[in-house]
């Protein structure tokens, strides 16, 4: 079942309700529509109320050029996102941006005149090297951001899991190789950068999706029974990239144990959670 957020009458978030309760809050005027950047329907409510709440997590499956949040509690899912990330149009932007700045420099100078005399600009050796991020990762990292910001005014979310991207990691010994065949992902370029700003808005739980010792993504997404599209990841569905999101939630309400016997060991999933159906948003 589908729910609606809802906000206090001093603009706290507060747990989600039923559809049905929100329009007959709205119906007695006990409540009012807010509107919101992410476009969600949500209410606010004009008389005094409780502010208990229930923890709520969101995860974040970051991507190169789409990355898929959801928000789960443990009763119910609350919001999935797709998003389009502006990867490609940043990069071809700043080349753009290249080709023509260097076409300016070649038009100002007068060739005629000696090397010493032209109008050429000093190098500037200490901006080469100073820890910066490259324009399409960071808007890449402040569009995944900004949407965490968002829900954040919308849910009272207490935890947030951050799927880790380890492109240079053989996946059947676990240690770091450059030769593992793997390669280097874009994707964990200013991932420290985004893990320092997620600190700030709640704490922050790292996952790895291929891992099989309890804490990777794919064993969890399979045991709950998510189906995942990885012929077509443009697709914007939530089978795509929110259907990760999703699971990294789980996470917070979902735990790994492991026994040992005499010869082999043996794991399972302990915890309980229920993942419906929810609002959908691609968002570019």
């Amino acid at each position: 079942m589908l729910r609606v957020p809802v906000l206090s009458q001093s603009g706290k978030p507060l747990m989600p309700t039923k559809p049905s309760r929100a329009r007959r809050w709205l119906k007695e005027g006990k409540a009012k529509v807010v509107h919101n950047d992410l476009e969600c329907f949500a209410i606010q409510l004009t008389v005094e109320t409780g502010e208990n709440t229930q923890p709520i997590a969101i995860g974040i499956d970051p991507g190169k050029l789409y990355s898929g949040i959801g928000v789960q509690s443990a009763l119910a899912t609350l919001w999935m996102g797709h998003l389009l990330l502006p990867f490609k149009t940043v990069k071809e932007r700043m080349e753009l941006r290249r080709v023509m700045r260097r076409a300016r420099r070649g038009r100002r100078i007068n060739r005629k005149l000696p090397y010493s005399k032209r109008c050429h600009r000093q190098a500037r050796f200490d901006n080469r090297r100073q820890g910066k991020l490259p324009p399409s990762i960071r808007a890449n990292k402040q569009l995944e951001l900004r949407i965490a910001k968002e829900l954040f005014k919308l849910f009272p979310i207490s935890a947030i899991h951050y799927e880790l991207v380890m492109a240079d990691v053989d996946r059947t010994s676990g240690r770091k190789s450059a030769r593992s065949g793997v390669g280097f992902s874009p994707v964990m370029v200013g991932q420290r950068q985004m893990l320092k700003w997620l600190s700030e808005l709640a704490p922050v739980i790292t996952h790895k999706g291929w891992q099989k010792d309890g804490n990777g993504t794919s064993q969890l997404r399979q045991w709950l029974g998510l189906a995942k599209d990885k012929k077509n990841k443009a697709c914007a569905v939530p089978a795509t990239h929110a259907v990760d999101g999703v699971t990294l939630a789980v996470f917070n309400f979902i735990q790994w144990r492991e026994w040992h016997s005499d010869n082999a060991k043996h794991g399972d999933w302990y915890g309980d959670v229920r993942v419906t159906s929810a609002p959908f948003a691609v968002i570019r």
